[in-house]
């Protein structure tokens, strides 16, 4: 018989109870920090056999990473593939070699893929993929996030990826509704109980403490991050100078993520996180008041808006691997408001109108995939979602009277346009995945969506991918998908135009008809090539049309959007990518050239405001506010030792402005930069203390982002000035 040590006993156990555990969140520096040694067990004597219990515990360890990797590849090659779509892949170590690390907001992280524009915040969410305004979603570990409502600061935090997806194109019939692109992110994990604590502060008076803890507690694994952010900009500044006026921000931020292992096949998930931001509206220097209200001496930089942000979401979902079934199960639920408080006597001043604009929305819902591997050919897949959502909008306005000659009255009054909507959309998709040979692939699928909200419409939609791999390490592939997107509750709200007659409200053009559903078929084509294991390249070509398109703009001074429809519009482009990795240096770049155009709005077509313009759009294609033709981003970095240099930038050739879109703002580029050392002073180099420099808008180019004078245009943006900060990052 065997003999059976005390420590070789309790190894046993432990891999008995065997836990699905995260991997260590990454230094800034070190690529993987992951403990390579065990534990000592307390109490135990001195005479006792320990070496046992070390080596067991680092095959347990590896045992769980396996069991782990294997829902992993379940989830993402069975459950939700990626077939046929266009997919740039940022992960962890690319992150952290950005100047400013996990501090990098997460819309400027995607600034660094292809086809992805810089816009303001107050856009939401302060980017645009293939100049599509923001009709993007979210999936955390494969599940996807509820929509929010129109927050201006990033609801998610960057510190708690492992790995990012962007996902556009012709995408299969598992993605719906928001498919300008998918943000598929999966989470940071730790092995060991750890985590760090940081520090980022610099310009602007900014000073942004944060901390990241994992571990695990049997078959649990969890992960916590938490964030704090004030800064003396927190949206785009509104005028060219250094210091942007009343723009102060105060932000906090939490995700939390845990798993549970039930043997080796099942995986409960549960995951939440929030979003608190206030911000000071940016004021604009130089502005005259309209001489209808109050001082006509009133300087604009003394306005006082203000606006307060909250995002709340929940999810839990269950994960089943099979012998040939696999399944995911989710329920997920989020509450979102906005409030827009106006300086009531500037803004009657400088605008004849203050509005209190409220946007309260709480949505419930359950997403379900599964795959059946039928064959070696043949995978099916099929799923569904369903959500609703109650929505309640109130602008609270207060308003200059017209007289009888339609002049405006000093003699402000309140009027109150309230909304309530409880709506939902529901889908289901099946797909079929045909590995006709080794080397191609045909990806097809048919979804059908349904939607109620302010009107109820549905489609059909068929999908068709294409995979081939003629020679190794060459992939093409080429797809055509039909797409139904509804629009946002929240932000195609109708507005009782008949409350605002004979006031200064009373609209040029009195039409409100209701905000469609967008149509449209896409067409990609594309190409990705690995020259060599450390250098990669691809293309991709483009062309969607669609009825019923939608749009959105800030109309008005409370900084919220409203989204309506243009008849017809069309988008095409093209997209190339190169990166390049060997050892400690990267480096990438992307560039796209793009055209987006669209004619005839039908509806909120009040929101025009000018009928001449309105007029000009129904009789031509011209672009859209959010398209800009040329778009690059570029960066490289160093590893060497304990030390990092990093830059990146990106190129815009600018949004649109002017009458009916038909001008945009000038070229611009920014580049930012940074250098970073890992320390010892613990004398522990597995928990380094992380120190890093790094400066934004190195050249300290003026450049603007929007003039405030295209269509859903109200205030001038420009990019920030030259900012330098400093991290302290303490891993522990």
């Amino acid at each position: 018989m065997a003999k059976i040590t005390y420590g070789s006993a309790i190894g046993v156990l432990g891999l008995a109870m065997g836990a699905m555990l995260p991997v260590r969140a990454d230094s800034l520096l070190a690529t993987d920090l992951s403990s390579t040694g065990g534990a000592a067990v307390a109490g135990t004597s001195a005479g006792t056999e320990l070496e046992p219990i070390v080596v067991t515990a680092q095959r347990l360890r590896l045992l769980l990473r396996e069991e782990n990797k294997a829902l992993d590849l379940s989830r993402d090659q069975n459950l939700l593939p990626k077939l046929g779509a266009s997919t740039y892949n940022i992960g962890q170590e690319a992150i952290q070699a950005l100047p400013q690390g996990k501090n990098t907001p997460l819309d400027k992280v995607l600034l660094q893929a292809p086809g992805v524009s810089y816009d303001s915040a107050i856009s939401n969410p302060d980017f645009h993929v293939r100049n599509e305004y923001a009709n993007v979603q979210y999936r955390i570990n494969g599940i996807q996030l509820p929509d929010g409502v129109s927050a201006l600061g990033s609801v998610l935090e960057t510190g708690f990826i492992g790995n990012l997806n962007l996902l556009d194109g012709a995408l299969p019939a598992q993605y719906g509704l928001r498919t300008a692109g998918v943000i598929d992110m999966t989470t940071k994990s730790t092995f060991d109980p750890g985590g760090n604590v940081d520090l980022y502060a610099g310009s602007w008076g900014t000073v942004s403490p944060s901390i990241e803890y994992g571990g695990s507690e049997g078959r649990t694994q969890y992960f916590l991050t938490g964030r704090y952010l004030e800064s003396g900009q927190g949206l785009e500044n509104a005028t060219p100078n250094p210091n942007p006026i009343h723009d102060r921000t105060e932000q906090e931020k939490f995700f939390g993520y845990g798993s549970t292992l039930f043997g080796d096949s099942a995986r409960l998930t549960y995951m939440g996180g929030a979003f608190i931001g206030r911000f000071q509206i940016p004021d604009v220097e130089g502005q005259e008041p309209l001489g209808d209200f109050g001082s006509p001496t009133l300087s604009s930089t003394s306005l006082n808006e203000n606006e307060t942000d909250k995002f709340y979401f929940g999810v839990l979902a269950l994960q089943t691997k099979g012998e040939n079934v696999d399944t995911q199960l989710s329920v997920f639920t989020r509450y979102a408001t906005i409030d827009f408080v106006p300086d009531v006597y500037g803004d009657l001043a400088f605008n004849d109108v203050a509005a209190n604009v409220t946007r309260k929305a709480l949505l419930g819902g359950l997403q379900f995939d599964a795959a059946d591997r039928l064959s070696d050919s043949h995978t099916l897949r099929a799923g569904l979602a369903f959500s609703i959502e109650h929505t309640q909008v109130d602008d609270l306005a207060t308003v200059l009277p017209l007289d009888t000659d339609g002049n405006p009255l000093p003699n402000p009054t309140t009027l109150n346009d309230f909304n309530s909507k409880i709506g939902w959309n529901a889908g289901g998709y099946v797909q079929d995945e045909w590995r006709m040979r080794p080397d191609l692939t045909l990806n097809t699928g048919l979804r059908f969506d349904q939607m109620n909200q302010f009107v109820s419409a549905h489609q059909l939609s068929p999908r068709i991918n294409l995979i081939y791999t003629p020679v190794e390490d060459t992939t093409l592939h080429a797809g055509v998908s039909r797409y139904f997107t509804p629009p946002l509750q929240a932000q195609s709200t109708p507005n009782n135009l008949a409350l605002f007659q004979n006031t200064v409200q009373q609209p040029a053009i009195p039409l409100d008809d209701p905000v469609q559903p967008e149509r449209s078929t896409y067409f990609d084509v594309g190409a990705d090539q690995k020259f060599s294991p450390n250098l990669t390249a691809g293309a991709d070509v483009y062309y969607k049309r669609a009825t019923d398109q939608l749009d959105d703009g800030q109309f008005g001074q409370a900084v919220v959007l409203d989204q309506f429809n243009f008849a017809r519009g069309f988008s095409r482009g093209a997209e190339a990518k190169v990166s390049y990795y060997e050892g400690g240096f990267r480096a990438y770049a992307n560039v796209s050239y793009e055209i987006t155009m669209a004619k005839d709005v039908i509806s909120n077509q009040y929101v025009i405001g000018d009928p001449v313009e309105f007029a000009y759009l129904a009789g031509r294609y011209t672009p859209t506010s959010d398209s800009q033709t040329v778009t690059g981003s570029a960066g490289t970095s160093y590893r060497w030792g304990a030390m990092l240099a990093s830059l990146d930038g990106i190129y815009g050739s600018g949004l649109r402005a002017g009458f009916a879109n038909l001008e945009h703002t000038p070229q611009y580029t920014q580049w930012n930069a940074a250098l970073a050392r890992n320390f010892a002073p613990w004398g522990d180099s597995q928990k380094p203390l992380s120190v890093r420099v790094s400066v934004i808008n190195l050249f300290d180019r003026i450049y603007l982002l929007r003039s405030a004078t295209g269509v859903g245009e109200f205030s001038p943006q420009y990019g920030p000035r030259r900012g330098a900060f400093i991290q302290l990052t303490q891993q522990f």
